[in-house]
């Protein structure tokens, strides 16, 4: 449920672009199902994650440009301004504190040894690049209707097939814990 949600704005902006054809019509769209996205999960949850108010933020600021500006480059700038974000944040939570993101936010369901946590952060970091590379490649040299199916379509495949990557290379480790155990 929870994946669905943090997908519907995307959602929604895919909907009803290819509804008008209007990149511009789509970002306008795009920024208050946002803004609605976050009240609905500060309401259900009275949190929000740090993720989700870059998201919003980036969402306020370059949609809003779009909007203002009646210029596509800068909603397309997006996935790659939060995607390369992402990535600098875990890259630098390898030297500041004690664990790497990754780690804080799975070691409560799972016990790895520091390598495997180590690495796992560094690929969390090379693919949030490269999916901000992707992006502007995508934007960049394809038509505006192939970008527009890119975010939604393309970003949302290769995360997955990254996440179940990253599920086998976990089951390894898990797999030498339970062992030692």
């Amino acid at each position: 449920m929870k994946l669905l949600l943090d997908f519907l704005p995307v959602i929604i902006f895919f909907a009803v672009y290819k509804a008008t054809d209007d990149i511009i019509i789509a970002t306008a769209v795009l920024i208050p199902a946002t803004l609605l996205q976050m009240l609905y999960t500060w309401i259900r949850t009275h949190t929000i994650e740090k993720m989700q108010l870059v998201t919003l933020v980036l969402v306020v600021i370059l949609g809003g440009a779009t909007v203002l500006l009646q210029d596509k480059t800068f909603i397309q700038w997006k996935p790659t301004v939060v995607n390369w974000l992402f990535g600098l944040a875990f890259l630098g939570s390898q030297f500041i504190g004690s664990k790497p993101i990754v780690q804080r936010i799975m070691e409560s369901n799972l016990e790895l040894p520091t390598f495997a946590w180590r690495n796992l952060n560094y690929a969390w970091v090379v693919f949030f690049i490269a999916m901000g590379i992707l992006n502007l490649i995508v934007a960049y040299n394809f038509s505006e209707e192939t970008w527009v199916n890119f975010k939604l379509f393309g970003m949302l495949g290769l995360t997955l097939i990254f996440i179940l990557a990253q599920g086998l290379y976990l089951s390894r480790h898990i797999q030498n814990t339970d062992n030692q155990d």
